[in-house]
């Protein structure tokens, strides 16, 4: 679809796209810029940005993003990565130890619950 379609599709003003583009929150448009088309992974981008936007800043939002770039992914749990900062990797650090100790965190959470304060005993091994 065009930038008009799309626009309308997900109530954002064409400026507010470029925006979106420009700061990385979601893919340029395909087909060039006299023939730009819009997709399903763009009003996604447009969905998601907004729902991190209720939450965090603009700023917040591009630091995850590029945290998760510069990042050693680990997946824990369905939909759940553990991403882990690369300039932390090194002699002392065991990747795959902190996303099982995750992993079993995140096993003996009840369901709509998260825990209120970390354990001590867990900061005592961390590494």
């Amino acid at each position: 679809m065009d930038i008009h379609a799309f626009t309308a599709l997900v109530g954002e003003t064409p400026r507010q796209i470029r925006f979106l583009i420009t700061e990385g929150f979601m893919p340029p448009p395909t087909g060039g810029r006299a023939r730009a088309q819009y997709g399903a992974e763009h009003v996604e981008a447009v969905r998601r940005y907004r729902w991190l936007r209720e939450r965090f800043s603009p700023a917040q939002i591009k630091v995850m993003m590029t945290a998760a770039a510069d990042a050693l992914r680990l997946p824990v749990a369905p939909g759940i990565d553990l991403l882990v900062d690369l300039s932390l990797i090194g002699p002392g650090l065991d990747p795959a130890r902190i996303a099982e100790r995750v992993r079993n965190l995140l096993a003996d959470l009840p369901q709509g619950e998260t825990p209120a304060t970390p354990d001590p005993e867990d900061a005592a091994d961390a590494p």
